[in-house]
């Protein structure tokens, strides 16, 4: 699904969000969206860029993203505030929040980010964003006759952070005429979520000044190619009096020496190693190698492992493996590239046998853990990764990929009602109610449930209806 398809589906469930008329809370940001109908609009949007192939549903990189966003999020002005940060699969610079505390990043972000604070400047700023309830604001702006266009705007707030012809033609589409007016924040918004991001890099110990040398750097960039704008400055306007008032808030701040993470490292170099042809990014890693142009050398052997395995040179990857496990021998990202090495030169007993150790070190590494029930689906011992999975769901029972590994051991076993309920418990965790729903009517039509498993399904049918009304009156028409 491309991103005009989604937010052309999102204009269509959120619809219903803005029709039922949401109660006035008092504050003016609360006077359209209160916060539980907030996070609602939130996961309905994020159901659609679930579905889309450029979402990133990668445990590592999703799991640092959150590690470091919750990090900066508990020193934020709305310390008990959910947030949940994602990652998109693009190459362009950019970020953006959405309703109800979810923020995407583009991949491209991590890789023009230098150091660790630079990346954490850019999160600060769209967590100032949400705290500030500029979201909620910028709707409350808008007229309450004009409900229609705001779920057309709603979802065009997705798109134009990527494609900004494309929420231009569903704004005009859904006759919004508003919407592309209001698609960006004000200067004051800006202003404000920077404020509020410098006050968040200083209370969770990241380098003030990171953020002004990112966005100078940014703006430097559109200097020699004109027309060519991140889409960081089309989203998030940067005119000079903006980074200088950033300037001004951060130089009387101390410096603070903030060395990187490994994993932060690791992570970019595996980023370069998938963007572009896997020769072109062996030749980089190596040219980095040779010349010793790195920050830790065993991120630039981690982005050559990864190219090598990219291009099927088995014994290559194997080679820069053994140097990686020199330099960094207790890594669960080391562990989890050797069983993937494993697994794609077609030895799944080594894998499993590469998994089980990993995570006798590193038992709760979710990578590791995704791994080995793949695995072990793969090579057709599915009651043993039913077994992996259960033991899992009692660490983590609101893990949905957990559900969705459950479900495909319940297929291999011909296990019908099982498997689509785990499926539909997959989709309740993902926030889709709807679609759990249907899962759980397949699997009590499926035949081969006993009483009590029936009884189970039953309950939970009863559950998520009485969470989704309007479930029960699409079954009455």
């Amino acid at each position: 699904m491309n991103r005009a398809a989604v937010a052309a589906a999102a204009c269509l469930v959120l619809a219903p969000v803005f029709a039922e008329g949401l109660p006035d809370l008092g504050d003016v940001s609360q006077t359209v969206l209160s916060p539980i109908a907030e996070r609602k609009l939130g996961e309905e949007i994020m159901r659609e860029i679930r579905a889309d192939p450029s979402y990133v549903d990668e445990p590592e990189l999703t799991d640092y993203l959150n590690a470091i966003g919750s990090r900066l999020a508990q020193a934020s002005p709305d310390s008990k505030r959910a947030f949940e940060f994602f990652a998109i699969q693009d190459n362009s610079v950019n970020a953006f929040a959405l309703p109800g505390g979810f923020i995407g990043v583009h991949t491209g972000t991590l890789l023009i980010s230098q150091t660790e604070s630079e990346l954490a400047s850019v999160l600060s700023h769209e967590i100032g964003h949400v705290v500030q309830h500029h979201m909620s604001r910028m709707i409350a702006n808008q007229e309450k006759t004009q409900m229609v266009s705001l779920a057309a705007l709603a979802a065009a707030i997705l798109v134009a952070r990527s494609n900004s012809q494309a929420s231009q033609a569903i704004a005009a589409g859904s006759q919004a005429v508003a919407v592309q007016s209001q698609l960006n924040f004000t200067r004051d918004n800006e202003r404000e979520a920077d404020r509020v991001g410098v006050q968040i890099l200083e209370r969770s110990k990241f380098d003030v000044h990171a953020m002004p040398v990112f966005f100078e750097r940014l703006q430097r960039s559109t200097r020699f190619v004109e027309g060519s704008a991140p889409s960081y400055l089309r989203t998030h306007p940067l005119p000079f009096e903006r980074i200088a008032d950033i300037q001004n808030r951060t130089q009387n701040l101390p410096y603070r020496q903030v060395p990187d993470g490994l994993v932060f490292q690791m992570l970019r170099a595996r980023l370069r190693a998938e963007q572009d042809s896997a020769r072109d990014a062996i030749t980089y890693f190596e040219d980095m190698l040779a010349q010793r142009k790195f920050t830790f050398e065993a991120a630039a052997r981690y982005g050559l492992a990864t190219a090598r395995l990219r291009d099927k040179d088995y014994t290559g990857a194997r080679r820069e493996l053994e140097a990686l496990r020199r330099l960094v021998p207790e890594s669960p990202m080391v562990d989890t590239f050797a069983a993937r090495l494993l697994n794609a030169a077609g030895d799944g007993a080594g894998a499993l046998a590469a998994y089980r150790a990993g995570l006798a070190r590193h038992p709760e590494y979710r990578a590791l853990v995704y791994g080995y029930i793949d695995t072990l689906l793969a090579t057709k011992n599915p009651a043993e990764a039913l077994a992996v999975v259960e033991q899992q769901q009692q660490l983590r029972p609101q893990d949905a990929q957990l559900y969705l590994l459950q479900a495909r051991g319940y297929a291999a076993q011909g296990k019908q009602l099982l498997q689509h309920r785990a499926q539909a418990e997959a989709y309740a965790r993902q926030g889709d109610v709807r679609a759990a729903i249907e899962q759980l009517q397949i699997a009590l039509r499926a035949g081969d449930g006993d009483f009590y498993q029936l009884s189970i399904a039953e309950a939970r049918l009863r559950e998520l209806r009485a969470q989704d009304p309007e479930s029960a009156k699409r079954e009455r028409r």
